[in-house]
């Protein structure tokens, strides 16, 4: 970028809190689009196995897609990556809008669109997460992540019960116009700032002669780090068991409600409020200075608390605490997470290791999103119906008809959540991650643990 731009725009954290607002605007409108989707799909079918493979859909794409879109976004200009998924999800808004308005939206259509997205969204994590490394000082990446956590889960607050509220008014072609306007706040936001680009490293350029060796690099640094790659398998396990939760939460809530959208959009307002909070709190306080102590930490407590009661209620009550507290601990563990990565990495390379690292801890996502619709609709909801195989055994713990299945779901992923964390920060390789891997600007390049 020429000298003049860079000095007409705004830097640093002036730049940060710009693009942050125009994420916000995106972000909102494409879960008003969700929540709407998550509606019709439900009202179409009324079982769980669609959920699941509409998530299959658009996250399998995704992570197969992740290595090399990190090894293009070291390549390009890192606003253009981030562009790239703004546009794929407005695209497919359009078609979306199109197919219902001409009354021919069908369920394989949703799937398509969902892979179609998938792929473009897999350029926004690592050319962001390698951009606020290079925009902002080291001491405000905890905070640049709580800040990003609260456009996530404030979108997830104000997104859903507006959706709910406009649902009955403007329709859900109504909400997707929305959507396609939000697009616009993200992308004119990214205009409107500078971007730095990192420098070369000379050590790590070499030999990096196509692309194909560009993604292969990502992973082989995490390979050499072995405590990157141990933690990065805690996450891979861990993941299995959030997703199928995550996957399962709109219809046990929406079958437990007797289709209430409202409990549906109560319930995901909480957990919003309390991802917002944590945001919130990370954004000010910028973190525990144990960073693994605080990822394992949250983890465990999220697990427990949030998984039992999530499995235990049946009302929003239960649920939007059991949602609040996930949601909470989850943020701040995510952005301990992050800090610690971008620490440890080098900006140059950051591209290519992020969308290594996010997809060897997202490895089994597709398939535990898959297989829990079918696990619930077929072995745990059959069990806990009155004179289910498993109704004596947990009926009066989760209570039993529709819903109590996935409720029984929820339970066990708490439960084995918690014992993983556990065991796995008992490890002194975890346990002391921080002093084994030097920060990359104190020894130049982190040398293998």
């Amino acid at each position: 970028m020429k000298e003049k731009d860079m000095i007409n725009k705004p830097t640093g954290m002036r730049a940060f809190l710009i693009v942050w607002f125009g994420r916000l605007i995106s972000i909102i409108g494409s879960v008003m689009t969700g929540f709407a989707l998550m509606i019709w799909i439900w009202t179409q079918t009324g079982e769980a196995t669609p959920f699941a493979i509409f998530g299959f859909c658009f996250f399998a794409p995704l992570l197969v897609s992740t290595p090399l879109a990190g090894a293009l976004v070291d390549r390009w200009n890192r606003k253009f990556s981030m562009m790239l998924g703004d546009l794929g999800a407005g695209v497919g808004t359009v078609a979306i809008f199109i197919l219902m308005t001409t009354g021919n939206l069908q369920l394989w259509h949703l799937y398509t669109i969902g892979m179609f997205s998938g792929f473009f969204a897999a350029f926004q994590f690592p050319a962001f997460a390698a951009s606020i490394s290079l925009m902002l000082s080291k001491k405000d990446y905890a905070r640049a992540s709580g800040l990003l956590s609260m456009a996530d889960t404030g979108s997830d607050l104000a997104g859903p019960i507006l959706a709910a509220m406009l649902i009955g008014i403007i329709g859900i072609r109504g909400i997707l116009i929305i959507d396609m306007i939000s697009f616009s706040a993200a992308i004119g936001t990214l205009l409107m700032v500078h971007i730095p680009q990192p420098e070369k490293l000379p050590d790590v350029g070499k030999g990096l002669k196509n692309i194909w060796s560009e993604i292969v690099y990502g992973f082989k640094y995490i390979y050499e780090r072995r405590t990157l790659l141990c933690l990065l398998i805690f996450f891979l396990i861990i993941n299995i068991f959030f997703t199928m939760g995550n996957t399962i939460r709109t219809p046990m809530i929406l079958a437990r409600s007797g289709g209430d959208e409202m409990v549906l959009a109560g319930v995901q307002m909480i957990a919003a409020t309390g991802g917002v909070i944590g945001g919130a709190l990370l954004a000010v306080w910028g973190g525990p200075k144990k960073r693994i102590r605080g990822i394992f930490l949250c983890i465990a407590i999220s697990s427990i608390i949030g998984g039992t009661l999530m499995g235990i209620g049946r009302d929003i009550i239960l649920w939007g605490l059991g949602s609040f507290v996930f949601s909470f601990f989850m943020v701040i563990s995510g952005g301990c997470s992050q800090s610690f990565w971008q620490s440890k990495v080098e900006p140059a390379v950051q591209g290519k290791v992020f969308a290594a690292r996010r997809f060897i801890a997202q490895l089994a996502i597709p398939m535990a999103t898959l297989i829990s619709g079918p696990l619930s609709d077929k072995v745990f909801e059959p069990g806990m119906m009155e004179g289910g195989t498993l109704a004596p055994v947990f009926g009066d713990l989760i209570g039993t008809g529709s819903g109590a299945g996935m409720a029984l779901i929820f339970l066990f992923t708490g439960i084995i959540g918690l014992v993983i964390s556990m065991i796995v920060y008992g490890t002194t390789r975890i346990r002391e991650a921080e002093d084994i891997l030097p920060d990359h600007d104190s020894v130049g390049a982190p040398s293998p643990s």
